[in-house]
């Protein structure tokens, strides 16, 4: 089966090998003759699933073993709220706002925190460009900074987490990291806590993750929910309720999937992220070149997975995007808040799907001169 490429920006792509293993296990998981969405979530069948998962994503993304590892529900969205609910102490947060999602970040905060300070934002720029750290003005005493280390929509990307302590906080730094989890190595001496929804690099929409440091636990809001509590959860092992199950095992799926991959001398994340950076500068220098494409980003802050571009023809949009579905590549168009195209490159997309994208430009290109 020819597959087309996917080039949207979630639900995204899923390697092909995942979902041949979930389609051939779909009725009867191992020989227990249920598959995995009839479990109990308590039984041992799923119990090892769980397991595994979580052993697998501690490796492949170096989680130190301070840190606990949760499985839960609401996507990044959610998290807006419940990532206050249980840190803010009502007390002030720190956000950097650099597109449209960390927008949307300060804005849930405001519900739950006494004070939320924007202490560096890119809006002047038209969040093309990203806040030098230096720069950021930071509250004393603050719960945390909250920042979106990957703006799916502008298509900015931190390459470097900033280094808190260094510019005189003691917050922790939270950061969602939906958009590129698993497409590169954390540096987690930086991180207080990781969110982000699964449905980009990691499998399924339904499941959120979060990686969250043992001292941050058990500081919930008295209004905090729960099952939104991280203590609580990280108690029950992420059982407290029901646990998104078939998410679990999409992404455990995922996750041995992505400890098979090689690049070279390099393995798993590191393996990944080599391609990465291979797929996007061979889109972006193409761009570059190009008479009748611009991305509007500053290099520096150039996302490896989410790359909008424009027709300097916008009149040429229909035309394009026709042309692109006739030819397997599709989701390419860009989202409706900023218009133009947009290419994402989650690890599931291979550098053929670039290839393919680019020659296709070309082509179209030239029939425009």
């Amino acid at each position: 089966m020819n597959r087309p490429y996917n080039f949207s920006a979630g639900p995204a792509a899923i390697p092909a090998e995942v979902l041949e293993t979930a389609a051939a296990e779909m009725l009867d998981w191992h020989g227990s003759g249920m598959g995995v969405m009839e479990m109990s979530h308590r039984g041992k069948e799923f119990i090892a699933i769980y397991e595994q998962a979580e052993a697998d994503l501690r490796e492949l993304l170096a989680v130190p073993a301070h840190f606990k590892i949760l499985f839960m529900q609401g996507g990044g969205l959610a998290e807006n709220a419940i990532v206050p609910l249980n840190l803010s102490r009502a007390a002030t947060v720190d956000v950097v706002v650099t597109g449209s999602w960390s927008q949307k970040s300060q804005k849930e905060a405001r519900k739950y925190a006494s004070e939320v300070r924007v202490v560096a934002s890119g809006e002047g720029s038209h969040f093309t460009t990203l806040p030098d750290p230096s720069t950021w003005q930071l509250s004393r005493g603050a719960s945390y900074v909250h920042l979106c280390s990957n703006e799916t929509i502008h298509g900015v990307e931190f390459h470097e987490l900033p280094d808190l302590q260094a510019l005189g906080s003691d917050a922790p730094l939270v950061i969602d990291f939906s958009s590129h989890v698993a497409s590169r190595p954390v540096d987690w001496s930086r991180v207080g806590l990781a969110f982000g929804g699964a449905q980009k690099n990691l499998g399924p929409a339904g499941l959120t993750l979060v990686i969250v440091r043992e001292d941050l636990l058990g500081h919930a809001l008295p209004a905090c929910p729960s099952a939104f509590d991280y203590k609580v959860v990280a108690d029950n092992q992420s059982m407290f309720n029901t646990p998104p199950t078939w998410g679990i095992y999409m992404a455990g799926l995922t996750f041995q999937w992505l400890k098979r991959q090689k690049e070279g001398d390099a393995t798993g994340i590191a393996a990944m992220e080599r391609r990465n950076i291979a797929k996007a500068q061979l889109l972006y220098s193409y761009i570059d070149q190009s008479q009748l494409y611009l991305n509007k980003v500053a290099p520096n802050a150039r996302s490896r997975m989410n790359i909008p571009f424009f027709l300097r023809d916008e009149s040429r949009n229909d035309a394009f995007l026709a042309g692109a579905k006739e030819r397997g590549l599709l989701q390419l168009k860009g989202h409706k808040s900023v218009g133009g195209m947009r290419a994402s490159l989650y690890n599931a997309m291979p550098l053929a799907g670039v290839e393919a994208l680019v020659s296709y430009m070309r082509e179209f290109e030239q029939h425009q001169a």
